[in-house]
């Protein structure tokens, strides 16, 4: 199977693959369907948040940090990062990606990092060792979602 990298989902490199992405032959050129999962058995705190309004004329959006717990068996549900830019540090254990732009599984270890971008980038997670994972993401999100965590931004 020869693809070519799908847009910004993996984000820029500068050379060779790295650990926790997609295999460089099985990178789709066209995103496909994926499952809708809910989320399962975890807990996403904020660390920290940075108001970006007004800055350099970005607008109303937030940098924030959080600590995501996936418990043994739990599931980060199905979302995209069309709009969101988010890096992903897989902080403890080993997690297992469900992405539109991979036709295989990803497996993230602990000391992986994974950057989420671009249209069509859509995905889910899931933990299927018999230890919490522990991630630490960081995303741009509208400053309105701040107060609602829970809508549409996962």
């Amino acid at each position: 199977m020869k693809n070519v990298a799908f847009g910004l989902g993996r984000g820029a490199r500068a050379s060779g693959a790295f650990a926790g992405e997609c295999p460089a032959d099985w990178v789709l050129t066209e995103p496909r369907e994926i499952e809708t999962s809910p989320d399962v058995g975890g807990t996403r705190p904020i660390l920290h948040e940075v108001d970006l309004t007004g800055r350099r004329d970005i607008g109303a959006f937030h940098l924030r940090m959080r600590r995501r717990t996936v418990a043994v068996g739990g599931i980060v549900r199905t979302h995209a990062h069309d709009d969101r830019p988010s890096i992903v540090l897989i902080r403890s254990g080993e997690i297992i990606e469900h992405s539109a732009i991979s036709a295989v599984p990803i497996l993230h270890k602990a000391g992986d990092l994974t950057p989420e971008f671009g249209v069509g980038h859509k995905h889910w997670w899931e933990n299927k060792t018999e230890q919490p994972i522990v991630l630490i993401s960081t995303d741009v999100v509208p400053a309105a979602t701040m107060d609602a965590p829970t809508m549409g931004v996962p």
